[in-house]
């Protein structure tokens, strides 16, 4: 991974004791960044600040809730007076529910809500409210393909996602009308290999799993800090969520169809949902805390349309030069034929 034209001194990332976040605080340590990371396992967050300070930047590692406004606040006054102003925040914090609408509690799907969508708000105020007076700073939405396409059994999730997207879209026109030199940028992700189908609340006749094709964590992260460095509007992360997002505009009524004959299996393991197993909607589940989750036999360590969309000048080049080769080459033989 290459360092960034504008590289932050100081980044915070929500959700860092697992998957994405984790990988995605540990991408901008090893290229030099000091990092705050907020979650809720204490023990899972000195984990990865102990990692991040073996490369020798600073790590700051804050246990909070992010559905509490206060507590995100709080961290965001901690995070500048210890480490500095924040030059990046990503929001990444999620929860999830595997289930049908009809099977999830009032107080689950507003605890999904409270999370996966208003842990970014309030991410996002706390931001703003230290970027805008210096009117610099980026601010990271990390998305996902299913902000565009919804699939059935993760309603909550879902929404979520769609809520960002709005609630950034509006942001970006409200910082455009102050000319403002703060910037927010979503990136949507595929599939990922995430420890949240270990732990997730599911109540899925199997145990819950990505829909494939399925990306590690660290393309995810790369991604990230790429987004981060590059006045990008939006990143999408892989074919797979190209064509869904692609699909859902052309032809929305057949895709609503299509998956619900095959978005229900293709959700689910061989094995059984354990209904005792524990899950992360209420509480951290602890020593489950990694970057990986269970599908690294089938997850995909590189991205090659990612590549491509963060080297255009390179694909674009190469594509002239390609064009250019054949060109010469159907030339002389034309010319060849003739004489």
């Amino acid at each position: 991974m290459t360092r960034p034209r504008r590289f932050p001194k100081i980044v915070v990332v929500t959700g860092a004791s697992a998957g994405v976040g984790r990988a995605t605080a540990l991408a901008f340590a090893r290229l030099g960044a000091d990092v705050a990371l907020l979650a809720r396992d204490e023990a899972a967050l000195e984990q990865v600040a102990q990692t991040a300070r073996g490369g020798g930047v600073r790590a700051l590692p804050i246990p909070i809730d992010v559905s509490s406004a206060e507590a995100v606040e709080s961290a965001a006054q901690r995070i500048e007076d210890e480490l500095g102003p924040i030059d990046v925040w990503v929001n990444n914090a999620m929860v999830t529910i595997f289930a049908p609408v009809s099977s999830i509690a009032p107080a689950e799907f507003a605890r999904a809500t409270h999370v996966t969508y208003l842990g970014y708000v309030w991410g996002t105020m706390a931001a703003l409210k230290r970027m805008r007076p210096r009117d610099e700073g980026v601010i990271v939405q990390v998305g996902s393909a299913l902000a565009y396409r919804a699939i059935p059994l993760q309603s909550a999730y879902c929404g979520a996602k769609f809520a960002i997207r709005g609630f950034t879209d509006a942001l970006r026109c409200e910082l455009l009308h102050d000319k403002s030199g703060v910037r927010v940028t979503m990136v949507q992700m595929p599939a990922l290999n995430t420890p949240q189908f270990d732990w997730a609340l599911s109540r899925m006749p199997g145990a819950p799993r990505p829909v494939a094709p399925v990306y590690e964590p660290e393309v995810a992260a790369n991604a990230i800090v790429w987004a981060a460095g590059h006045a990008r509007r939006e990143l999408h992360v892989g074919l797979s969520s190209i064509k869904a997002i692609v699909a859902n505009k052309i032809a929305p009524g057949c895709l609503d169809r299509y998956l619900a004959k095959r978005a229900f299996k293709a959700q689910q393991r061989a094995s059984k949902t354990d209904p005792e197993h524990a899950v992360d909607l209420w509480h951290p589940v602890p020593g489950l805390h990694r970057v990986r989750g269970s599908f690294s036999s089938e997850a995909k360590p590189t991205c090659t349309s990612l590549w491509i969309d963060t080297h255009r000048g390179a694909t674009v080049g190469a594509a002239l030069a390609l064009g250019l080769g054949l060109a010469a080459w159907f030339a002389r033989r034309g010319a060849r034929l003739n004489g």
